[in-house]
């Protein structure tokens, strides 16, 4: 059996430095190594340099694609940072789509070594990666949870991550991330219609969040910002700002303004699948 180890950085895989943590090469590759049943090969792909995952986006999602299609028919854990683990997760989920493979993310709020959760999360990835069936996961904390729809709530906990329901989708219409300027935009009371027209501007679309189960402000001016952005082909995806419940177009008379403007509706999309949707389809 073959085991793919794609280690991009992050908390799991640094060591104490002279300016705080930071990563150290090889340290993941022979914790993955030591723990693997015998006769297990493991090749791997590692990023150079390792990075923060604060530094984690589009052309890191595409070599880590580019890695696991390199590998057909291998499973393979993918060792992370947690600040944007959420994304990666949707990025991994969403380009996979209907390919039937097998991935494991898995990271670690204390690096190996100190005695905090990064060992035991890694054993939980190796056991689940090397079992059947298809999907992008997340081992942390004892817990496999569904990668696509991850939500970090905790900065310091070991139970940091959720994860919440999404609905199925179409297959993406791309299987890999372009340059497209793309952003998450959060509405928020009193912000100026000034502001969101100049943001917008710079960008090709945006995931909007909006209050509740969809409303938004009646501000004129900023319906118009965003209608004349629809007008203009700049797809802007509405999600929640709630972690959970998602949207429910037409339950309030206070989001008519707002949907009447051609913003999409991402319904249960945290904001991370939802930025993601938009660079895929």
């Amino acid at each position: 059996m073959q085991l793919l180890l794609i280690h991009t950085g992050g908390t799991i895989g640094m060591a104490p430095g002279p300016d705080g943590l930071t990563p150290v090469k090889g340290l993941v590759e022979a914790a993955v190594a030591e723990r693997l049943p015998a006769g297990v090969f493991l090749p791997s792909h590692v990023f150079d340099p390792l990075i923060d995952s604060a530094d984690m986006g589009p052309d890191g999602w595409n070599a880590m694609l580019s890695a696991i299609r390199a590998h057909p028919d291998i499973p393979a854990i993918v060792t992370h940072g947690t600040d944007t683990m959420a994304f990666t997760g949707a990025a991994l989920s969403q380009a996979l789509a209907g390919e039937g493979r097998r991935i494991v993310l898995c990271g670690s709020m204390t690096p190996l070594g100190m005695g905090g959760d990064a060992e035991g999360n890694l054993a939980l990835a190796i056991e689940a990666t090397m079992k059947t069936g298809e999907g992008v996961h997340l081992a942390f904390a004892g817990s496999l949870l569904p990668a696509e729809g991850l939500v970090k709530h905790h900065s310091h906990e070991a139970l940091s991550f959720r994860s919440q329901p999404q609905l199925p989708q179409p297959t993406p219409s791309r299987r890999s991330f372009d340059a497209r300027r793309l952003a998450i935009l959060t509405l928020s009371p009193g912000l100026p219609a000034e502001a969101l027209e100049a943001i917008l501007a710079t960008l090709d679309g945006a995931v909007l969040r909006v209050f509740g189960a969809g409303t938004a402000p009646s501000d004129r001016w900023i319906l118009k910002v965003l209608a004349e952005a629809v007008a203009a082909g700049k797809r802007i995806r509405a999600v929640s700002q709630c972690e959970a419940g998602g949207l429910t177009p037409g339950a309030y008379a206070a989001g008519a303004g707002l949907w009447a403007t051609g913003v999409e509706n991402g319904g249960l999309e945290t904001p991370e699948a939802a930025l993601i949707r938009l660079w895929l389809n």
